[in-house]
């Protein structure tokens, strides 16, 4: 059997690709900078940190499973250091998790993961990429704010938005880890159906039975937003950034090749709406 090992392992999309390679009966590695955090996930785990990347972590490793860091302080230098470890463990390939248009992206955030996909092409290592588009989750994260206030703000204007749950992208980490035959390929991921902010205030307004609307903000102003919302700036304007090029595209994309990977649809946006009403 391949020995798969995931970096970010008690992240939010780590924990749910070791759920889904699990389902498919493998038993993957947990790699975690704090083990103890993965204890309850039922697999094997190792120390790992981004910064140091202990080659010795990956011993035995066949495919390991680089999932961006979520640390914005040289997270390109992070990965670098993924890398390095893997080659020097001698690792059979990398699958990482990169966005969506890679570097066809004209986003702030696309930066890291343009150097981060150079550098696993340098290394000579076998790779496949998998750009993931926007999760749903990074608007129903806010889904409590938007009921109590009756709106949802952000700089994407009329942009249309190819979003799939974490699931879906967990999913297709399981597929591509645990399958052969995708080594050298880089793959467009994102739901099968965009929708506008708008459209998505209105599903939640539907659902919820309250008002809720789509506040449309320049870029600039969206950005002074999410600071007095408590984000540091330089975040602040990644963000702001992110939403303002999706409203020219950034993160459209019809494809279908994330439902093709999973082998089903992706997760429609209602009914992941339905998910996170239910939970609150």
């Amino acid at each position: 059997m391949t020995t798969i090992a995931i970096t970010g392992a008690t992240g939010q999309l780590g924990r749910l690709a070791i759920a889904a390679l699990k389902a498919k009966g493998e038993m993957p590695i947990a790699l975690a900078r704090s083990p103890e955090k993965a204890a309850d996930l039922g697999v094997e785990t190792r120390a790992f940190d981004y910064t140091s990347a202990d080659p010795a972590a990956l011993s035995g490793v066949d495919v390991l499973v680089l999932i961006s860091s979520n640390d914005f302080n040289d997270r390109a230098g992070q990965h670098k250091n993924a890398i390095a470890a893997a080659k020097a463990a001698g690792v059979g390939r990398v699958v990482y998790t990169s966005i969506l248009k890679g570097d066809a992206s004209p986003m702030i955030l696309a930066q890291d993961h343009i150097a981060t996909e150079k550098a696993l092409r340098a290394s000579g290592l076998p790779f496949t990429i998998l750009r993931n588009g926007w999760y749903v989750e990074n608007y129903l994260g806010a889904l409590g704010a938007a009921l109590q206030y009756g709106a949802m703000i952000g700089a994407s204007g009329e942009g249309r938005i190819s979003a799939a749950t974490r699931a879906d992208y967990a999913e297709a980490i399981a597929a591509v880890a645990s399958e052969a035959d995708h080594e050298g390929k880089v793959y467009e991921l994102a739901g099968d159906v965009g929708f506008t902010q708008a459209e998505l205030a209105a599903e939640i307004a539907t659902q919820s039975g309250k008002p809720v609307v789509f506040n449309n903000l320049p870029e600039a102003d969206y950005a002074k937003a999410l600071v007095g919302f408590g984000l540091p700036e330089g975040f602040a304007a990644v963000l702001a950034d992110s939403d303002a090029k999706s409203a020219k595209g950034a993160l459209e994309d019809n494809s279908k090749t994330l439902s093709r990977l999973i082998g089903r649809p992706t997760t429609p946006m209602k009914d992941a709406v339905k998910v996170a009403l239910e939970s609150l």
